[in-house]
C-alpha cells in the first residue's frame, strides 16, 4: 500500500507578493520592411508583394515582409545551386570557420534576438532569452565542432554533401527551428534555400545580417518568405536534392506525397500528442513541475508538449490539487514582462482553434478547471487549461491542441499506462516519472516514441537526436544522426 499522503498546502500572501512590470527595454532592431535574401544580399520580390507581419502581444504592425513566388524562388535555387560548387570542396576547417563566426554573432546580440523573438512570436522574454537563442547558438557550435570531423561520424565511409537543400521551418520556435537546420547543412557542404513560417519571418530576416557580418560566401544559405505557395515552390524545385520539413501533419503527409518518385531526401517532424506518465512512486512536486513545464512551455506551442498527463489512479487527486494550486502563481500576459510565464499566442487563427478544442472537451464532459488571470486587452492570449475526467475518445485526447491546455486521463498498471501512450497517430515524445530505474528502462523500451524522457520533460541538447514515428515524422536532427539525414555515404 502507498504511503497516505497528506493535500497539498496552500501559502495565502494576499497582493503582498505581487511583481513590478518588468518589461525587457533591449531594442529589437526590427526594419519596416524586409525583402528576400538572396545570394547574399536582400532583394525586392518580383512580385512587389509584401504582407504584414503582426506581434500578438498587442496586435501591433512590426513589419513588412516580403511575398516570394516562384520566380523569386527559383532565383534562391540557382543561387544556392552555383554556390553548392565551391560550397562542397571547400575543406571541413574553414566550413567550421564560419559555424563558429556565426554562433559568436548570435551569442553577441543574442539580448537583441531574444527581444525580437518574443514581439514576433508571443513568447515570454524569459524563455527566448534563456532557451531559444542560447540553443541556437549551441547548434552552430557544435556543428561547427563537427565539420572536419566527418570522417569520424561513419568510420570506413566518407560523408559526402547532398546539393542544394529545401527547409521549411514552423512559427514556434523561428530561431532555434533554423539553426537544427542550416547548422547540419552547412556543417556537412550543402547549400540551403530556407522558408520561415509567414508568422514568425522577422528573426529569420535578422539573421541573414549574421550571415552578412560572418562573411559566408553569397547564395550558401538563401532566406524567402511567404506562406503554403513559397513553401510548395521550394518543395516542388526540381534543383533540390532535400527537403527538410518541420509542422503539421497534413502538410506534411502533402510534401511526402508530393516527393514520392522524385528521388528526392526528405525529413518530416510533425506533431504530436505526447504522454506524460506519473507512477505512484514518483517524486510528486518534482513530477509536478516537469507537468508544468511539458505542457505550458511556449503557451503549449510545441510539438513534444506533454499535453496527455497519464496519472496512476493511487495519485490522481493529489496531483490533481497540486496542479491546481500550481496554476494559481503562473502568471499569464504581456511576453516582454520578465515575470510572465504564458504569453501570447502565436496568431488569431491559432487561438481560435484553442478555443474550438476547449469547447469540444466541455460539451464532451470532460473538467475544465482555468485560474483566475487577468488577459490583456489587446492580443492573443488563454489561460492556463486543465481537464480532468478525460477519455481517450475526447477530441482533446486525441487532436493536437497545440496551446496550453493539459488533458489529465488515469491508468492502473504500467501495462494500462502504455496501452493507452500508444493509442495515438503520433509518436514524438513522452515521458515518465518513477523512482524505479528498471521501470523507466521497460517503458522507454515499449513507448513509441521517438524521446522518452525519464524524471524530467523538454530537455534538449544538441548533441542528442531529435525525431519521431508514426505520423510525426521520420528523419532526425541533432546528433550524428541528424548529419547523416545531410550526407550521402560512399
Amino acid at each position: 500500500m502507498p504511503a497516505k499522503r497528506t493535500p497539498a498546502r496552500e501559502l495565502l500572501f494576499g497582493n503582498l507578493w505581487e511583481y513590478d512590470p518588468a518589461p525587457e527595454t533591449a531594442k529589437a532592431h526590427i526594419d519596416e520592411r524586409y525583402g528576400l535574401f538572396i545570394d547574399g544580399k536582400f532583394v525586392a520580390p518580383k512580385s512587389k508583394k509584401y504582407f504584414d507581419s503582426i506581434s500578438p502581444r498587442d496586435e501591433q504592425k512590426l513589419s513588412e515582409i516580403a511575398l516570394a513566388g516562384p520566380s523569386d524562388v527559383d532565383a534562391a535555387y540557382q543561387a544556392a545551386a552555383g554556390a553548392f560548387k565551391t560550397w562542397s570542396k571547400t575543406p571541413g576547417l574553414e566550413r567550421a570557420k564560419y559555424l563558429f563566426r556565426i554562433a559568436r554573432l548570435l551569442q553577441d546580440r543574442a539580448r537583441e534576438f531574444a527581444v525580437a523573438e518574443t514581439l514576433d512570436g508571443g513568447k515570454p522574454i524569459k524563455e527566448s532569452r534563456d532557451f531559444d537563442v542560447p540553443m541556437a547558438a549551441a547548434h552552430f557550435f557544435y556543428h561547427a565542432g563537427w565539420a572536419d570531423k566527418l570522417e569520424y561520424v561513419t568510420p570506413g565511409r566518407t560523408l559526402a554533401p547532398l546539393g542544394v537543400v529545401g527547409q521549411v521551418i514552423p512559427w514556434n520556435f523561428p530561431l532555434l527551428m533554423l539553426a537544427w537546420k542550416i547548422a547540419p547543412a552547412l556543417a556537412t557542404g550543402n547549400t540551403v534555400v530556407i522558408k520561415p513560417a509567414e508568422t514568425t519571418s522577422i528573426t529569420a530576416l535578422k539573421f541573414a545580417s549574421i550571415l552578412q557580418e560572418a562573411g559566408l560566401p553569397p547564395g550558401v544559405v538563401n532566406i524567402v518568405t511567404g506562406a503554403g505557395e513559397t513553401g510548395s515552390a521550394i518543395v516542388n524545385h526540381p534543383l533540390a536534392a532535400k527537403i527538410s520539413f518541420t509542422g503539421s501533419t497534413a502538410v506534411g503527409k502533402a510534401i511526402q506525397r508530393a516527393l514520392a518518385g522524385t528521388g528526392k531526401r526528405l525529413t518530416l517532424e510533425l506533431g504530436g500528442k505526447a504522454a506524460n506518465i506519473v507512477f505512484e512512486d514518483a517524486p510528486l512536486d518534482q513530477a509536478v513541475e516537469g507537468i508544468i513545464n511539458g505542457i505550458f512551455f511556449n503557451q503549449g506551442h510545441v510539438c513534444c508538449a506533454g499535453s496527455r498527463l497519464l496519472v496512476q489512479e493511487s495519485i490522481a487527486a493529489p496531483i490533481l490539487s497540486k496542479l491546481k494550486l500550481r496554476l494559481k502563481s503562473l502568471r499569464t500576459g504581456d511576453p516582454l514582462d520578465k515575470n510572465t510565464d504564458v504569453g501570447a499566442i502565436n496568431s488569431k487563427a491559432q487561438l481560435t482553434r484553442i478555443q474550438d478544442l476547449v469547447a469540444a472537451g466541455v460539451s464532451e464532459g470532460a473538467e475544465i478547471h482555468q485560474p483566475v488571470c487577468d488577459l490583456p486587452p489587446k492580443g492573443f492570449y488563454f489561460p492556463p487549461t486543465l481537464f480532468s475526467n478525460v477519455s481517450q475518445s475526447h477530441r482533446i485526447a486525441r487532436e493536437e491542441i497545440f496551446g496550453p491546455v493539459l488533458s489529465i486521463l488515469t491508468f492502473r498498471t504500467p501495462e494500462e499506462a502504455i496501452e493507452k501512450a500508444n493509442n495515438t497517430h503520433y509518436g514524438l515524445s513522452a515521458g515518465v516519472w518513477t523512482d524505479k530505474g528498471s521501470r523507466i528502462l521497460k517503458m522507454s523500451t515499449e513507448l513509441k516514441a521517438g524521446v522518452v524522457w525519464a524524471n524530467t520533460f523538454n530537455k534538449f541538447d544538441p548533441t542528442s537526436p531529435f525525431g519521431g514515428f508514426k505520423e510525426s515524422g521520420f528523419g532526425r536532427e541533432g546528433g550524428k544522426q541528424g548529419l547523416l539525414d545531410y550526407a550521402q555515404l560512399i
